[in-house]
């Protein structure tokens, strides 16, 4: 239960962070950030394990700086794409 509670918070963290650093105005509530944040997440991992390869995900140590700059890459890659699609 807490780690669905921590990756919500997570995920509106990451997103919230996106959302401040990409251009334009994104009206979407914060239930929409948290899953930009915690999907963004997954594309940053899947970026980070194609430049460094695997293992990263292995390491249980927390708070670390470059999980939430891929995080936040990840996420500002799905708010580009979540831009394109609803203002065609």
């Amino acid at each position: 239960m807490w780690g669905i509670i921590l990756w919500i918070i997570f995920g509106i963290v990451v997103g919230s962070i996106a959302k401040m650093i990409m251009p334009g105005k994104e009206n979407m509530g914060w239930l929409m950030t948290a899953a930009l944040g915690i999907v963004g997440s997954f594309v940053g991992g899947f970026v980070a394990n194609l430049i460094f390869g695997g293992g990263g995900a292995t390491d249980a140590r927390m708070f670390h700086f470059w999980p939430i700059v891929f995080s936040v890459l990840g996420a500002m890659i799905v708010l580009w794409v979540y831009g394109k699609l609803v203002n065609k």
